[in-house]
């Protein structure tokens, strides 16, 4: 039997404990926002594989170290290096990190995801698909890909498609931020909790039911600003193509709607086409396993494409934030540019399945 408060398994990257019946997962590297590495992901998969089955763990928690926030996500500077440079390392980051999305939004035991701060890219694929999430006054949520020639992942494209109409679209385009309000209702989180009342939520869930602590420390989630402004955002982003959407958003008649063009025509062009093909085919897929295979293969070719090496360096190397797309307009990007992007990877798939739960 393990003991009731273990000390932390390592005073790594990832901080490991249990403390009451809770197994608690700290990511540990404030300084990066603790942006995610492949062996963050290992150790996540490998204690949340024995706590599953640990009769005196009750539930799980996530948080991270520092004031900053959960996760940045992904060590980007490693992705640009593998791109430019054509190594495979990210790849088998990005395989590793989506099995193990696809085991958090399948945990048996409540998964209480702490998303207090900045919760970017796979930090919304550790936390997104959690059973129990929560927000902050201080939450800021984002999938950021186009700005840096990639694609939305780590199931984001599952999140962002069911989001109400068509408001998923608009973020993932323009990159934009979720506050709490926003993350609730686009069905990215479920709680409000704030950010001072966080311990005593924590040590509450040490010894009690996850419903409890919520009734003592839960409060109202503020409104969505987003939310607000459906009626533009659906009108625009129903549009089949981005080209078709940057029209409508300029001719709204809505500052928001202005500005949301504008961001938009400075993403990745290429990435914004692959993206809303993404977005329209997760739509029709019935499970996140689904969704993580077809994002696994975007992922593997956007591996090998120009934008990648491109955005990132312009944002986050170099941080001219001048980035030289190829193709460098949305009319210059093809068809087969974008079908590139979808191709089957043969043995390198993916290859998750959702479980058989007929008869259960």
């Amino acid at each position: 039997m393990s003991e009731a408060n273990e000390a932390p398994v390592n005073e790594g990257e990832v901080l490991v404990e249990r403390t009451g019946g809770l197994g608690r997962l700290t990511l540990n590297r404030p300084k990066a926002i603790n942006a995610l590495n492949h062996a963050m992901v290992r150790s996540m998969a490998t204690a949340l594989l024995e706590w599953e089955s640990d009769p005196d763990v009750h539930a799980v928690v996530v948080d991270g170290a520092g004031e900053r926030g959960l996760c940045a996500g992904g060590d980007i500077v490693a992705i640009h290096d593998d791109a430019k440079f054509g190594r495979t390392g990210s790849r088998e980051f990005w395989r590793d990190e989506y099995v193990l999305n696809a085991a958090i939004g399948r945990y048996p035991k409540p998964y209480v995801a702490i998303m207090d701060g900045i919760v970017m890219g796979g930090g919304v694929g550790i936390s997104a698909h959690g059973s129990v999430r929560v927000v902050t006054e201080r939450s800021s949520i984002a999938m950021p890909e186009t700005g840096i020639g990639f694609v939305p992942d780590v199931g984001g494209t599952y999140l962002l498609s069911r989001t109400p109409g068509e408001i998923g679209t608009h973020v993932a385009l323009t990159t934009g931020r979720l506050d709490a309000g926003d993350a609730i209702a686009l069905g990215f989180a479920d709680h409000f909790v704030p950010s001072e009342s966080l311990g005593g939520f924590v040590t509450a869930l040490e010894s009690g039911s996850v419903a409890d602590a919520l009734a003592q420390f839960e409060r109202p989630a503020p409104e969505s600003p987003l939310l607000a402004q459906r009626s533009w955002i659906d009108a625009a982003y129903s549009a089949d193509t981005v080209e078709e959407i940057v029209l409508r958003l300029q001719s709204a008649g809505v500052p928001e709607a202005t500005k949301a063009a504008e961001q938009v025509l400075a993403k990745s062009p290429v990435a914004l086409k692959v993206t809303l093909r993404s977005l329209r085919h997760a739509r029709t897929l019935g499970s996140l396993e689904e969704v993580l295979n077809e994002e696994f293969r975007v992922s593997a070719a956007a591996l090998s494409s120009h934008d990648l090496v491109e955005g990132i360096r312009a944002q986050v190397i170099d941080k001219d934030r001048n980035p030289a797309w190829s193709p460098a307009t949305l009319a210059d990007v093809t068809a087969a540019d974008v079908d590139r992007y979808f191709q089957p990877l043969g043995e390198l798939e993916l290859g998750l399945a959702a479980p058989d739960l007929e008869g259960i």
